[in-house]
């Protein structure tokens, strides 16, 4: 048989295995009332238009042609699977609160083997369970008080006792580094800046670039890189494990280790690869995810002067009163008294949206507003639609700290486009605002990343004004990050 032959023997087998798989798909779907919308491509999909980059505070074009067309819930092929898509908050709610009983997380393949399996990213079930009952346990509040604060408001001040006036750098680097050497102190008790730190830090970087690009194992390939850093940063933690044990053994532990890693080793019986696993997922969640965040705060905040000049006076307050009572350290009080600072920080998580959306399998046949979702169908609840909802969110693209501080969450908007303050403010809720996730997978992680953006803050506006070097904005990669780093000018000063 000749070569063409061959080659058009191939062409054939492909195109009677694409017609069986349209054929079985179609038999199903007519078992059910499918959302309506468009599967795409076989085996593609519409994946690559859903993951072309965008303007992250937005849904993007492809989601608000999706929602204009079919509605707030549609079907489409995303990621190999037959999906369907919420971008509805009752429809989103429903399915994160019945995780593990109707749904359960579903990340690509590609996900778990860069991340590991024993990730809690990916982990379902008990065992998914009790690894987070371990990252509780080490983030409880008690711990929060009188460890991490401390922690987090030494690696801020490292940070930003480094910018020299009137400079100019990329803010989204420095909060990374900030959230790297906390993350890197607090799970492995290393020192920032210190050759063994800088060398993980260098891994690292090559691992989230492969995190992020196409899973292809090819040579030359991010993802493959990728790889062989998860391995380098595999070795170097086990590498640390041995050191610890062998300190335990001998009773020469050094009492100031008492670090994640020291935590994992006297109280859990994980294995060995179970706690690499979740070093690394905790290091990659703690690390890139308040980054970005912080980074995002630094952004909106440059575009709203009238939300920077109330959260200096509410932490000039906070200074002054430290200042007469002798006391330096910032202390869980104070950490409580920044209000408007907590309005800041829940408004910056709902339009710039770190998370965009989450990973879910149907475990059952499901029927919600008249809709089917067939058993063993994707699901994904795209919490950033529901947070840039209109009927939701009086005027959604506009950085407003204020609506958190007021009834159903409204407020009115100045003509300079930053909305104006209230006079009366009162506490609000918003069961709509879900940027850690919801139900059994609430992530561990949340009130950490919370204390790091508000303390961040704090030392942030008490010593310094910024501006943009050069025009930037965050764009989704399809996880969010500043094309050119978030160039910013700052400006020392000191507030009296």
């Amino acid at each position: 048989m000749s070569d063409s032959e061959h080659i058009l023997s191939l062409v054939s087998s492909i195109l009677a295995l694409l017609l069986i798989f349209f054929i079985l798909v179609t038999r199903k779907q007519t078992r059910f009332n499918l959302p309506p919308g468009n599967m795409g491509w076989p085996f593609v999909g519409e994946t690559i238009g859903y993951l072309k980059p965008y303007c992250a505070t937005s849904t993007g074009e492809f989601m608000e042609q999706h929602i204009s067309r079919y509605g707030k819930i549609y079907k489409s092929n995303l990621f190999g699977e037959p999906t369907i898509v919420s971008a509805d908050a009752g429809l989103n709610r429903y399915i994160l609160q019945n995780e593990g009983k109707l749904f359960e997380c579903s990340y690509p393949r590609s996900i778990g083997g860069i991340l590991g399996k024993w990730s809690m990213l990916v982990l379902v079930g008990d065992m998914h369970r009790d690894m987070r009952i371990i990252s509780l346990n080490f983030l409880c509040l008690a711990r929060l008080r009188t460890h991490l604060l401390k922690e987090v408001e030494q690696h801020t001040l490292l940070v930003l006792n480094s910018w020299k006036d009137n400079s100019v750098f990329s803010a989204q680097d420095e909060a990374k580094k900030f959230t790297f050497n906390l993350m890197a102190k607090h799970i492995m008790s290393l020192e920032p800046g210190k050759p063994e730190t800088e060398l993980l830090k260098k891994e690292y970087v090559t691992f989230m670039k492969g995190v992020v690009s196409p899973p292809l194992n090819l040579p030359g390939s991010a993802y493959r890189k990728a790889l062989q850093s998860r391995s380098n940063i595999l070795k170097f933690i086990e590498q640390k494990m041995s050191e610890r044990l062998t300190k335990m053994k001998k009773g020469k532990e050094n009492m100031e280790e008492d670090d994640l890693l020291g935590w994992l080793l006297k109280h859990s019986n994980l294995s060995t690869e179970q706690i690499l696993d979740l070093i690394l997922s905790l290091l990659f969640a703690g690390h890139e995810t308040s980054s970005v965040a912080i980074a995002l705060a630094i952004y909106f905040l440059q575009g709203c002067p009238e939300a920077v000049q109330q959260l200096r006076e509410e932490h000039l307050e906070i200074a002054r009163a430290k200042k007469q009572s002798g006391e330096v350290e910032l202390k869980w009080e104070d950490y409580k008294k920044m209000n408007f600072t907590q309005s800041v920080v829940n408004e910056t998580l709902r339009l710039g949206n770190v998370v965009r959306f989450l990973h879910r399998k149907a475990l059952k046949d499901v029927r919600y507003k008249g809709y089917d979702i067939p058993c063993g169908w994707k699901v994904l609840p795209v919490i950033a639609a529901v947070h840039l909802d209109p009927s939701l969110f009086d005027h959604p693209q506009h950085f407003n700290p204020w609506r958190w501080q007021q009834n159903n969450g409204r407020s009115p908007v100045s003509a300079s486009g930053c909305p104006c303050p209230s006079p009366s403010p009162s506490p609000s809720t918003n069961n709509n605002f879900m940027p850690f996730g919801g139900g059994p997978r609430l992530c561990a992680g949340s009130d950490l990343a919370k204390l790091e953006m508000a303390v961040f803050v704090h030392h942030l506006v008490l010593n310094f004004k910024w501006e943009l070097a050069e025009d930037d904005q965050a764009f989704v990669f399809p996880f969010v990050e500043f094309p050119k780093g978030l160039p910013i000018r700052i400006h020392r000063h000191t507030l009296k």
